[in-house]
Order: structure tokens, then C-alpha cells, then sequence
């Protein structure tokens, strides 16, 4: 695949006390790859702690030894935006930063931290994001792929990089070298030359959820990842329906939909019918009234409503049956109300239809839907 068509080209990598980690995956990427599977990024973005930070700034973005400048001028690569803007310092609920991933409060942070680097990134239509899983904690690199799989596009690829012995975690090697570089081995000292090491891009795939989540990523910021994995399993899990009629709300996946009571009732009218196994229904007539819709859509209003407030203009419109333009006019806002509140994983709770004429159903099984009241903080 080329990237040159994208115009924001971002190498993304969590590092740790090891800032080789960047320049070898980006030498990877921008030198060794075949040249159709060449990216050459137009910015790089660090999440790291506050020592990983550090150690960028005094090894990678200095002048001397500017281990990055060095590769880019090695090896005649362009321009590349990375400096103290770019990388993002991992902090703690109360803003402190990072040094280590020492509890789950600082596990949770960092979690929601590079997801909403992730998220950001990938918000942007003009970009490609490649993501090195290398460097950091275990815990960051579970993180980071975890929110490549939340929030990549087809463009977006995630990687891990690899360095032969004895080059491997060697303090003093960041790329295999253009022409003979010696750097001596740890331990015994001898003599090695950085030419001669090999670095290898592993591509990691990775199963895309972005549709099941895109809901939840309309948030410009704060998203959490708890919150965003839980809609993801949602997505993937088995539909479940919860109607509260006389709290005037459902739950769908989890989520919970407050809907009018006129909304609410038509719902309910074909979840009931669900729930007993009852065949699809065809919609009143566009002009008569059809005194059984009536009297099904009010058996449910009353529910909601109670009698005393059902004795109002619904009833009134209703004496003489319930007619189609009502039909036509409540299911399209009921499917807009599920949607808003579902995004893509609305699909299974909303009411089908098929044939000529039409008919009507809710495609879920009996032991999906329940009638029951919510608690408050359901």
C-alpha cells in the first residue's frame, strides 16, 4: 500500500528508558521496507513517562549526539516534525506525571491516556497512523494495540521492531549505520560494527472495531477506555432489551435510551409481540384508522402513561383506530432516537420490515426482551 496519498503521515510509539526504540522502528519503516511498503512519516508523536521524555531530548532531539537528525541526514530523509510538542508525557489522575505504572489508578490513566492520542490521530481523514507496539511497559503495548483495534481505518497499521543480537537493547545502538560504526558489546567489550545489524519491521494485525465503537468516539475529549470497551463488547456480545415502561426508557446492549412515551409505546408494541413469538405486523392504512393498532398502541400507552394520562389528545386521535401517517411518522423518530444513542450497534433493536405489503417485526429472539423496571443507576 502507498501512503503518499495521505498528507499527514504519523509514526506513533510508546517508549520507556529506551528511545532507541523510535529510530529503529522508524529506520525500518522509512529505509529498509521494499519501497511499496515505504512510510516516511511526516511526524513522529512519543507517548512516554517523564524519564522516557527526557532521555528523547538528550539522545534523540539534541544536537549532540541527535541520534534522529543523524538518521534522517544518513540516510537523506525529509523534514520530520518531532519535538517537545509531540510527545506526550504519561500523568496520573491528578496530572502528576509518570514515572512507572506502579497501581491500577496510574494503570487506568495510561490507558486513557494513549487512547486518546490513538483517537485523535485517527480522527483526522488526511492521516495515516503507524503504530510500534516496542518499546514501554508490557502494559502500554497491550494499551496501544488495543486502541488500534478501537480506533484504526484501513490505512493504519501497527508493528513491533526488531534488532538481532547483540545489538538488541545495546545502549549505544539506534540504527544500523550507513557505513562502519564501532560500538563495543555490553559485558565483554568487543568491538561490534553497527553496520552490520539488522532491524525488522513485524507486522501485527489487528481486527478493526471502529464501526462498533464510532459512537462513542464522537467525544473530542475525555473518552475513556473502560467506557470504550464496554461498547465494544457490547457490539459483539448478544442483544439484550430492557423495556421500563413506567420509568419511560429502554436498554439496548447496555446502553440506556430515555424515549417519549409515544415513541416508546410503538416499541413496545413490537417488542411484545416479539416476546411471545407473534408474526410480523402490517401497518395500519394510510388514511383509515385500524381500530386493533389503536387498541394494541394504547394497551402500551397506558403502561406508560397510566389510565388518568392516557385521557388526553392521543386517546382522543385514536377513537376512531390508529392510522398509518402515525405509524410513518413515529418509526422513523423512533429509529432516529436508537440510533443517536446506539450508533452502529443499533442495528439489531430496530424494527424490520419486508414483503409487499410491508410488514413489520422485531428481529430479536423472546429470551432477548424483557419487561422489567431499572434501577436508577442502570
Amino acid at each position: 500500500m502507498s501512503w503518499e496519498g495521505y498528507s499527514r503521515r504519523v509514526l506513533l510509539c510508546v517508549t520507556g528508558l529506551s528511545p532507541q526504540v523510535v529510530t529503529e522502528t522508524l529506520y525500518a519503516l522509512a529505509v529498509e521496507a521494499p519501497p511499496e511498503e515505504r512510510f516516511v512519516p511526516t511526524e513522529i508523536v512519543v507517548v512516554t513517562t517523564s524519564e522516557g521524555a527526557e532521555r528523547i531530548r538528550l539522545q534523540l532531539l539534541s544536537k549532540e549526539p541527535g541520534w534522529l537528525h543523524r538518521l534522517r541526514a544518513d540516510y537523506g530523509l525529509p523534514a520530520i516534525r518531532f519535538d517537545e510538542s509531540t510527545i506526550r508525557v504519561l500523568r496520573d489522575e491528578d496530572g502528576r506525571p509518570i514515572d512507572d505504572i506502579r497501581n491500577p489508578a496510574a494503570s487506568e490513566a495510561v490507558a486513557d491516556l494513549i487512547l486518546e492520542a490513538v483517537r485523535e490521530l485517527t480522527a483526522d481523514p488526511d492521516s495515516a497512523v503507524h503504530a510500534s507496539m516496542a518499546g514501554g511497559r508490557k502494559t502500554m503495548s497491550y494499551y496501544l494495540g488495543y486502541a488500534m483495534s478501537l480506533c484504526g481505518r484501513p490505512q493504519d497499521r501497527l508493528s513491533h521492531v526488531l534488532v538481532d543480537p547483540p545489538f538488541e537493547g545495546h545502549p549505544d545502538f539506534f540504527y544500523p549505520a550507513p557505513r562502519q560504526r564501532v560500538i563495543f558489546a555490553v559485558g565483554d567489550q568487543r568491538p561490534l560494527d553497527a553496520s552490520k545489524a539488522r532491524v525488522t519491521l513485524a507486522g501485527i494485525p489487528f481486527v478493526p472495531m471502529r464501526h462498533a465503537v464510532e459512537a462513542g468516539l464522537d467525544h473530542r475529549r475525555g473518552v475513556r477506555f473502560r467506557d470504550l470497551v464496554a461498547l465494544a463488547r457490547r457490539a459483539v456480545g448478544p442483544p439484550e432489551l430492557v423495556l421500563d415502561l413506567p420509568g419511560r426508557r429502554v436498554r439496548a446492549g447496555g446502553v440506556e435510551v430515555r424515549l417519549s412515551p409515544s415513541l416508546l409505546a410503538l416499541y413496545a408494541v413490537f417488542a411484545r409481540r416479539a416476546k411471545r413469538g407473534e408474526e410480523p405486523l402490517a401497518a395500519p392504512p394510510k388514511e383509515v384508522g385500524d381500530p386493533r393498532w389503536a387498541e394494541w398502541y394504547l394497551d402500551e400507552y397506558r403502561r406508560i402513561v397510566g389510565e388518568l394520562g392516557v385521557r388526553d389528545a392521543t386517546e382522543r386521535a385514536l377513537r376512531d383506530g390508529m392510522d398509518g401517517q402515525r405509524f410513518s411518522y413515529l418509526k422513523p423518530k423512533l429509529h432516529k432516537a436508537l440510533r443517536h444513542a446506539l450508533g452502529h450497534t443499533a442495528e439489531p433493536y430496530l424494527i424490520r420490515a419486508s414483503g409487499r405489503p410491508r410488514r413489520f417485526w422485531l428481529d430479536l429472539p423472546p429470551d432477548a426482551i424483557r419487561f422489567e423496571t431499572l434501577k436508577e443507576d442502570a
